[in-house]
């Protein structure tokens, strides 16, 4: 079902159902964060392994402490800066935080949505939530109701229906070792634009031995179509010349593929719009039947970085 009743979206939640709920990132599947029978079904419907931790959603920066202790000055900093908005901070948690959240580990991800009817919904319960986003584990992330209800069906309550995202891809992930900030997941603020507030981070971004916040596995964010990131489009369209393929391109489309098989994400040049419609461009892509999708490398600044992450882990065998 979907809707935009968050009434009735808070009584699901309230009973312990997962709900389909838009974020200005991406839509996520939203459970009561302090029940442990609620969160179990994410993972049960994702498919998404229990060594995988989720992201707390919180109504404001005020409540940040009641999930989190021992908070780092640098967190205080960059959250009175970015909340609402697409950063997750990674601080140690408080003792009524379930394992199952954090996956065992002392720390939790918060973050505060910045999605109107998401927001609201969070001031009508007394409870956080928590909302990876609302795709199959490894699958491409939802940016539109829609997306989230062909993935789940009847498999969760509802989806509350919030339009399309307008940042388009994930939130990003800041840690902190001794009040120096690490960036382990790249989203939709930028590198540079933590920096501002922040001074000089560390990149962190791969999870070599273990999952130890969302985001960090190798094989991510994928189409069930096969996907390659080039820097020559011509190079490898001469390459699978005999196969049916689609183009996800920054900027210009390509003479003699067919226009309907290529994705422009932004014709501005502007990364930010180009960020907004990856995954929606992604899906669509995905439903055209084709044999391989050719994605162009962005320049590796800003917001480029980000949508280079994505790419890669996508074409992650």
């Amino acid at each position: 079902m979907i809707s935009t009743d968050i009434a009735i979206a808070a009584q699901f939640l309230k009973n312990e159902d997962v709900v389909g709920i838009p974020t200005e990132t991406v839509y996520g599947l939203a459970a009561n964060a302090f029940s442990e029978r609620a969160i179990q079904k994410i993972f049960d419907i994702k498919k998404r392994p229990t060594t995988n931790p989720l992201i707390l959603h919180i109504k404001n920066y005020e409540e940040l402490h009641k999930v989190g202790k021992d908070i780092p000055e640098m967190a205080h900093r960059l959250a009175k800066a970015f909340w609402p908005g697409p950063l997750t901070l990674i601080v140690n948690k408080q003792n009524h935080i379930s394992n199952l959240v954090t996956a065992h580990q002392n720390t939790v991800a918060v973050r505060v949505p910045n999605h109107p009817l998401t927001l609201a919904l969070l001031h009508t319960i007394d409870f956080p939530l928590v909302a990876p986003s609302a795709n199959p584990f490894t699958r491409i992330s939802p940016t539109k109701a829609l997306h989230v209800d062909d993935y789940f069906k009847t498999k969760i309550a509802m989806v509350l229906d919030g339009g399309s995202c307008s940042a388009g891809v994930e939130s990003t992930i800041v840690g902190f070792n001794l009040n120096q900030p690490i960036v382990y997941r790249l989203g939709a603020i930028s590198i540079e634009e933590i920096e501002k507030i922040a001074g000089k981070v560390t990149l962190l971004n791969t999870g070599k031995t273990k999952t130890t916040t969302p985001g960090m596995c190798k094989k991510h964010y994928a189409p069930s179509t096969k996907i390659i990131l080039t820097s020559n489009i011509l190079q490898e369209l001469d390459r699978w010349k005999e196969k049916k393929i689609g183009l996800l391109l920054f900027q210009q489309t390509i003479p003699n593929v067919p226009l309907m098989h290529q994705k422009i994400l932004s014709p501005e040049g502007d990364l930010k719009i180009a960020t907004a419609n990856l995954y929606n461009s992604l899906h669509e892509l995905d439903t055209m039947n084709l044999d391989l999708i050719i994605a162009e490398r962005f320049p590796d600044e800003g917001l480029g970085r980000t949508l280079n992450d994505r790419l890669t882990r996508a074409t992650e065998i």
